[in-house]
């Protein structure tokens, strides 16, 4: 038989069985012994009431005017006699009896002690030097009943004892097992990026090297994504001096040129040196998406910050290209301000890149911290659509782009705890493409405490 994967309900068939076994064990033991004891009672009451009767049977028999007479006692009332007796004298002759005495039951006597027969429990007896002899019987069916009477009395109880026994023995396993199941639901809590140690301070010994060993694994993988993402970062903040000064020089080098080719291969090299800083910036916002703490312990207004970056990007970009909408009223997150602006500039520069060039992208925010960023394009089909937060996905688009943006923008979604929705059409509408995410702010519930980021 194949046991249950619950070690919960393991623990209680296991516990429950073994003692109902215990317990019909010890029942059973029990009541061969009380059997057993039983009968020494009935045994000594049997010899008890010989030795009261006989010596008054005697003073009855002697004291008749007529021998070898028989007499049988009557009843003062009705009532049932579990003892029979009889007298009889050295012939056989019975002389006095109980009322009820049936003597086919009684053999012939053979000598003072007890004997048995198939229906019979007797006791023998003699006085007056073995002429006067008296049998005591008691029937067996009368000591079966009382031993079914004992056997009922400690088996009825399990009918009652042993359910509440089961019920008493799974509350205590749950009980038992509460520390574990909290530890379980502090590790079910933890999300892709939180690798901080779980605690385990009142679970079972039993289970501390499992918990030691499982933080460890823990702290051995965030180790190794820290060391990922401060290589990546201090890799991409480390070639911005480079890349700047290269880009300076293939700008000199066009002005100072005067050989066509030369000026288109100076062009070039720029083009392709701002594709590599625009990367490595790229790769600092991820790694910061990734790794920095994104939740703040104060609020601030949102409005501002979308208003600089929009501000900032409308200076690069033609005229009417960004459409924004903001409340009239402060939209307060805790929120951190540069997360925000890393993730407003990634979705507006996604939008203006694969929009079409003569319509606007339209960028909206609303008073519950309802971001949307929009532009009319293209449908996307889905397949494609679902794949559009992989590193370095472009969806198969001619627009330059280092493949990074919405990258960046779902790990900062994750991070933060709110979801990151990508619509192609977009709402109302049969063409484009939409993102929505809503953010935290004073408006929404307080999230769960698996969806706060930790702290740097």
């Amino acid at each position: 038989m194949r046991l249950p994967r619950s070690l919960q309900v393991r623990l209680g068939l296991s516990l429950g069985l073994l003692l109902t076994l215990l317990w019909i064990t010890a029942a059973s033991v029990t009541a061969v012994i009380l059997r057993h004891e039983m009968d020494e009672v009935f045994d000594s009451a049997l010899q008890e009431t010989a030795q009261r009767i006989l010596p008054l049977a005697v003073v009855d028999i002697v004291g008749r005017d007529q021998d070898g007479t028989n007499q049988r006692l009557g009843a003062l009332r009705d009532h049932k006699e579990f003892f029979t007796y009889i007298v009889r004298d050295a012939q056989e002759r019975i002389l006095l009896q109980s009322h009820s005495a049936d003597p086919t039951v009684f053999p012939a006597y053979d000598g003072p002690g007890f004997r048995q027969t198939a229906t019979h429990r007797l006791y023998n007896d003699d006085a007056v030097q073995g002429s006067i002899r008296i049998t005591i019987a008691e029937p067996l069916e009368h000591r079966a009943e009382v031993a079914r009477d004992i056997q009922i009395g400690l088996g009825l109880p399990l009918l009652f004892v042993i359910p509440v026994t089961l019920l008493a023995i799974v509350l205590a396993v749950r009980a038992s097992l509460a520390s574990l199941r909290r530890f379980r639901e502090r590790l079910e809590a933890r999300n892709a990026r939180d690798l901080s140690p779980v605690p385990a301070e009142d679970i079972p010994l039993e289970i501390v090297p499992v918990a030691a060993t499982l933080n460890r694994l823990l702290g051995g993988l965030n180790a190794a994504f820290e060391a990922e993402r401060t290589f990546a970062a201090n890799a991409a903040h480390e070639l911005r001096t480079p890349l700047a000064g290269a880009i300076a020089q293939a700008q000199r080098l066009q002005s100072e040129t005067a050989d066509p080719a030369a000026r288109a291969r100076a062009r070039d090299i720029e083009a392709t040196l701002k594709r590599l800083t625009r990367l490595s910036e790229r790769l600092m916002q991820l790694a910061r998406a990734e790794g920095a703490r994104l939740r703040l312990d104060r609020t601030s207004d949102l409005r501002p910050v979308i208003r600089l970056v929009i501000d900032d990007m409308t200076r690069t970009t033609a005229p009417g290209r960004i459409a924004l909408t903001l409340p009239d009223r402060p939209v307060m997150s805790d929120l951190d301000p540069d997360a925000f602006g890393i993730l407003c500039r990634n979705l507006v520069d996604n939008a203006l890149r694969h929009g079409l060039d003569d319509t606007a992208t339209e960028v909206a925010l609303g008073e519950d911290g309802t971001l949307r960023v929009s532009n009319d394009g293209p449908v996307i089909p889905p397949e494609t659509l679902a794949n559009l937060t992989a590193r370095f996905e472009r969806a198969g688009s001619r627009a330059g782009g280092s493949g990074l943006g919405l990258a960046i923008v779902a790990a900062i979604a994750e991070r933060i705890g709110s979801p990151l929705l990508l619509k192609s059409p977009r709402s109302n509408a049969t063409s484009g493409f939409e993102a929505v995410i809503s953010l935290p702010t004073e408006q929404q519930d307080t999230l769960p405490a698996h969806a706060l980021p930790p702290g740097p």
